[in-house]
């Protein structure tokens, strides 16, 4: 009996010692780490609500289908971001700030054109932030967060070739509505 109680407590000092001395990712996340998670996590939060207004109020295929694809692909990151800032005891704010919330008030306030031209102009400059924002985090960041901004920055770059093609397509199509020659 009493040798079983000793190998049962061996056991379990043996099975602790690598978890007790294996440090933990809290210890690695930097406070920069936690500011760039903020970030991500408020822009990523809104990037998915505004999108999804894009898929119900976009004119245009090619919004809309932008919109599809910032939907599926910021889900997925912002579930990742989650995963590692939890692991990293790191509390992401919840839910948008005022500054998205206005973003987004000004976006569900408009309708047609001016909408698909309002969510474009919007992800272009969220995108081209989160860029610097990834490629700074994915050179300067503790491990797990450069893993994923690298990762993750080239999402951010498909997305913004997804933007400016979009965006070029838009104005061929206002070209030849003759939309354009309107707003000059």
């Amino acid at each position: 009996m009493k040798s079983t109680l000793f190998v049962l407590c061996s056991s379990a000092v043996i099975w602790a010692l690598p978890v007790a001395s294996a440090p933990s990712l809290s210890a690695t996340a930097s406070a920069a780490d936690k500011v760039f998670a903020a970030k991500v996590s408020q822009g990523g939060m809104y990037e998915v609500v505004a999108s999804k207004v894009a898929q119900q109020k976009a004119t245009s295929q090619d919004v809309r289908d932008l919109a599809i694809m910032e939907v599926h692909d910021h889900d997925l990151v912002n579930r990742e971001l989650r995963e590692i800032a939890t692991a990293a005891g790191i509390k992401l704010p919840q839910p948008l700030n005022d500054t998205f919330q206005q973003r987004l008030q000004k976006l569900e306030d408009l309708s047609g054109p001016d909408f698909d031209e309002a969510y474009i102009s919007d992800m272009a400059q969220i995108h081209d932030m989160d860029e610097k924002l990834f490629a700074k985090e994915a050179v300067e960041g503790s491990e797990k967060f450069k893993v994923f901004a690298a990762g993750t920055d080239k999402i951010v770059k498909r997305h913004i070739g997804a933007i400016h093609g979009t965006d070029e397509k838009e104005l061929s199509r206002m070209i030849d509505n003759s939309e354009f020659y309107s707003l000059l």
